[in-house]
């Protein structure tokens, strides 16, 4: 995922959900800035002010043509609208929450190695009222799911607090309550867990929880899976 080079505000997120509304998640869609302006209620210059500001910040792709500009929303743009999407959730409805799916994978075995450490296991039985088991369980999430994941940036998480030994520094981790459906069987307690520093990609996860999931929910590397995070 491309990273931001500056910031967006509300006027240029407003643009942003017009487009949306018009179809600009799905491909490219035409449109004139006079046209834009009108709906925004605002001057030419300004709507093409704030089209500029949303191309910088890599969240619109657009081509200029002769009778108009070609605009499609990107990924970053899309996950913007999720962002907002979730904290308009939090506002209007009592329980929030988001699914994400995927297919379990083999992760590096470094999942193992950090959880069992002193200074994370202490925090995992207090915060989280349990002891993990040794272990991650390592989804790959389809591509609905990787960009319905920003969604988690507008949840409160459990944070695990950084650490430090006589050999190095450990980074945080951030933890989010969640059920896991595989099939038939579903289980909780668990939790998807973000560290500060991670190898992972945007379109991985990794969930911790008391017992082996693939032990007790009977999976296996290539099986999908559905997460349930749900906001504490």
């Amino acid at each position: 995922m491309a990273e931001t080079t500056r910031a967006v505000g509300h006027d240029e997120l407003a643009t942003l959900k017009l487009l949306a509304l018009d179809g600009a998640i799905e491909g490219e869609r035409k449109a004139s800035c006079s046209t834009i302006a009108d709906r925004l209620g605002a001057s030419n210059q300004t709507a093409s002010r704030r089209l500029q500001g949303l191309e910088e910040a890599d969240m619109i792709d657009r081509d200029i043509v002769g009778d108009g500009q070609l605009l499609r929303i990107t990924e970053s743009g899309e996950q913007a609208l999720q962002r907002e999407y979730a904290d308009y959730r939090r506002i209007f409805e009592r329980s929030v929450g988001v699914t994400l799916t995927g297919i379990v994978t083999s992760g590096m075995g470094e999942g193992r190695h950090y959880i069992t450490l002193p200074g994370y296991m202490k925090q995992f039985i207090e915060k989280l009222s349990y002891e993990p088991f040794a272990g991650t369980l390592n989804v790959d999430l389809v591509d609905e799911s990787v960009r319905k994941r920003a969604r988690l940036s507008a949840f409160e998480p459990i944070t695990i607090e950084g650490w430090e030994d006589e050999e190095r520094t450990y980074g945080p981790a951030y933890c989010y309550p969640a059920s896991i459906v595989a099939g038939d069987s579903e289980y909780e307690p668990a939790h998807v867990i973000a560290p500060e520093r991670t190898h992972h990609d945007e379109d991985q996860i990794e969930v911790i929880a008391p017992e082996k999931l693939r032990d007790v929910l009977d999976i296996d590397d290539g099986d999908e899976v559905s997460i349930h995070v749900a906001e504490q």
